[in-house]
């Protein structure tokens, strides 16, 4: 109820505060807060009190309020009127949408998502919360902690909301009595020391009448903190700010003549000045900040949240989507992410769907390469799963089919956070943040069994057999063929150029009258290796077999040249102990993952982004780069010619060839 004494002490507060030097609009601070929790908790309440104390509401305002308060059969002015837009809401006495509500003191701005408490409107919090650097999480002091008030603190914490407010709201029901706000700040911290909460702070209020809210209550003597408004006005703001990072995601090419090109969008974090050196991705390409410009003209520095338009020193090909960063500063880079999503459509998440992706301005095709495991929100626990249904949380892997630029988002929320959007309707159904790049599920399911360890390949031999020894020795064979025995095993993502290279070798060593002997993996799988499929105990049985065929040919003294992915470590290493030492050459043919897409020879990875292939390598399944190659080529980087002069001059130095 709004008392006549509330109302004018509050009236005579804020004049004072009014009549004090004002500062200019743009100088002062804004900071963005949500409130939540369970239903019927007082939140718009809460904010219609802040908005009338504040007097951020038109008389207009205020008299259609009490119209609809009296209309209702209300006992009091519901504040909570001026928050609740929607009919239903109104009808009903609760929030169901996301309302966004602004206003302003002398010392600060703010905005305010005010969030539902429902179970069913997770998302809509999500929505909210995502750009809040408060959250304030309202307690029924009659009901104390319940489930909302945890699942909001979890989803808080979730979101890496730097500072959280418990109000304890509606004490005038409970007589004003401390020992209820004691018992209720000792079981929520007893939650809350399972999350990871950097500032906390409670706060017992009565939202309807007004106590601690603007002004100290004269009924809680015994509490000898802040206020609402005066801890809102004086909290931190500008802590979850990375302004160390620089990032700036193109939004669109500003050329509106011949003598100036210029890049536009907003800093999504840190700040640059002219003069600094920068980098532009995907490209990689180098260049030096010419001019920071903006309507007043150019600026000596920018900063996180400044729309501006950046001219380069050089002329470089950049378009919407790219990003701009400085040049010793750089974000993780990878078509492979780890993600929480948070699924928000009707339609269930389909595994093998595929997704838009928007990140930052960039926006590429996705799939969700693997789901670990969801959340349940109100106990953290973590549960297997086949998929998300409305309002769930999950732990996805998700592959791109271009790389995204990124940091995590508890260090960067603007370029750790992404949507993902139906292609089919258009409409968003998930909400994410990057944890990171994929990561292997052992690493990700901490309540799942332990996974099996891939097998470890070993040699083979039936019984009752004795090694032949040939007529003819390898040693006799290398002095007629005057050169020696050697494997080179070329090893490298799909479309890499293995194959290429190794074919063309094998050509210049021909015509040098070279023994050699060409195995390729497509080819072992026509015949001697037509059995096996793709999985782990598959896999490392093609490579046992390669390797004792190729052992095979290097025993007649052949330079085998062998073409197999080979993607871990453990196969290659097992090639490498059945032969001699120093006759084994691990080749590295190295190339960017987006330059293999890009040739794709066999049409493999459009298969595979299409979620057609599952467990391929280097979209969804890791590939081991070599810990220590004999040779690396990169084939991105030098032409075929070049490559196979190398190999040659490597093997004419470890004495496989005479010089």
């Amino acid at each position: 109820m709004l008392s006549e004494e509330t109302t004018t002490a509050t009236q005579v507060s804020l004049a004072e505060k009014a009549s004090e030097p004002p500062e200019s609009l743009d100088s002062i601070e804004l900071l963005r807060f949500t409130t939540a929790g369970s239903v019927d908790d007082g939140k718009s309440t809460l904010i219609g009190r802040l908005l009338y104390d504040s007097k951020a509401i038109f008389e207009d305002q205020m008299e259609a309020v009490q119209r609809a308060s009296h209309e209702r059969g209300d006992e009091y002015v519901d504040l909570a009127l001026l928050t609740d837009g929607l009919r239903a809401e109104r009808e009903q006495k609760i929030t169901i949408d996301v309302a966004y509500r602004y206003f302003a003191t002398p010392k600060r701005k703010f905005i305010i998502a005010d969030t539902p408490g429902h179970i069913q409107y997770t998302r809509n919090m999500v929505t909210g919360a995502s750009t809040a650097e408060l959250a304030i999480i309202l307690i029924d002091a009659r009901k104390g902690v319940v489930t909302q008030s945890k699942r909001h603190g979890f989803l808080a914490t979730l979101l890496h909301i730097p500072h959280l407010v418990v109000a304890v709201n509606k004490m005038d029901l409970v007589d004003y009595e401390q020992e209820i706000f004691d018992q209720i700040i000792a079981d929520y911290k007893d939650f809350a020391a399972k999350l990871s909460v950097q500032d906390i702070v409670f706060i017992p209020i009565s939202a309807l009448k007004g106590d601690n809210v603007v002004e100290k209550s004269a009924n809680m003597p015994w509490y000898d903190g802040s206020t609402l408004l005066h801890h809102l006005e004086n909290v931190n703001v500008g802590g979850s700010r990375n302004l160390v990072d620089f990032r700036f995601p193109v939004q669109t090419v500003i050329r509106p003549n011949q003598n100036f090109r210029g890049f536009a969008g907003q800093i999504a974090s840190g700040r640059i000045a002219p003069g600094e050196e920068v980098v532009v991705f995907p490209s990689g390409l180098g260049s030096r900040i010419k001019s920071v410009v903006t309507l007043e003209g150019e600026q000596a520095e920018a900063v996180a949240g400044d729309s501006v338009i950046l001219t380069l020193a050089d002329e470089i090909d950049i378009s919407r989507g790219d990003m701009i960063v400085r040049t010793h500063n750089l974000p993780q880079k990878s078509n492979q992410v780890d993600a929480v999503i948070c699924w928000m459509s009707e339609t269930p998440m389909n595994p093998q769907g595929t997704y838009w992706l928007q990140h930052t301005t960039r926006v590429v095709k996705a799939f969700i390469s693997e789901l670990n495991y969801k959340i349940d929100v109100d106990t953290m626990h973590r549960e297997r799963t086949e998929s998300l249904s409305l309002n769930e949380i999950g732990r996805v892997q998700i592959t791109t089919t271009h790389p995204l630029f990124f940091d995590r988002y508890e260090i960067n929320r603007n370029t750790g956070s992404f949507i993902l959007i139906d292609p089919y309707t258009n409409t968003t159904v998930a909400a994410g943040m990057i944890r990171g790049r994929s990561r292997s599920i052992s690493d990700l399911v901490e309540t799942a069994p332990e996974p099996a360890k891939r097998p470890a390949i070993e040699r083979r031999k039936s019984t009752d057999v004795v090694w032949e020894i040939g007529g003819v020795t390898l040693e006799m064979r290398e002095r007629h063929n005057e050169h020696k025995g050697a494997v080179l095993w070329f090893t490298g993502l799909s479309g890499s150029g293995k194959s290429t290279v190794a074919k063309k070798l094998e050509q210049v060593l021909f015509e040098r009258n070279c023994h050699t002997f060409f195995l390729d993996g497509d080819n072992l799988r026509h015949g001697l290796n037509g059995d096996l499929g793709f999985s782990d105990a598959d896999r490392n049985e093609n490579i046992r077999r390669a390797a004792e065929v190729a052992r095979l040919g290097f025993g007649h003294g052949n330079i085998v040249l062998c073409s197999f992915i080979s993607p871990f470590q453990s196969e290659r290493d097992f090639a490498r102990s059945i032969l001699p030492e120093g006759r084994f050459f691990e080749i590295f043919v190295k190339c960017d993952l987006e330059v293999c897409k890009r040739r794709d020879p066999k049409g493999l990875y459009a298969k595979a982004l299409r979620g057609e292939i599952k467990q391929f390598t280097g979209i969804s399944s890791p590939y081991e780069e070599p810990q220590a190659p004999e040779i690396v080529i990169e084939t991105d980087l030098r032409s075929t010619e070049e490559i196979v002069e190398q190999i040659i001059n490597e093997l004419e130095a470890r004495g496989i060839l005479p010089q």
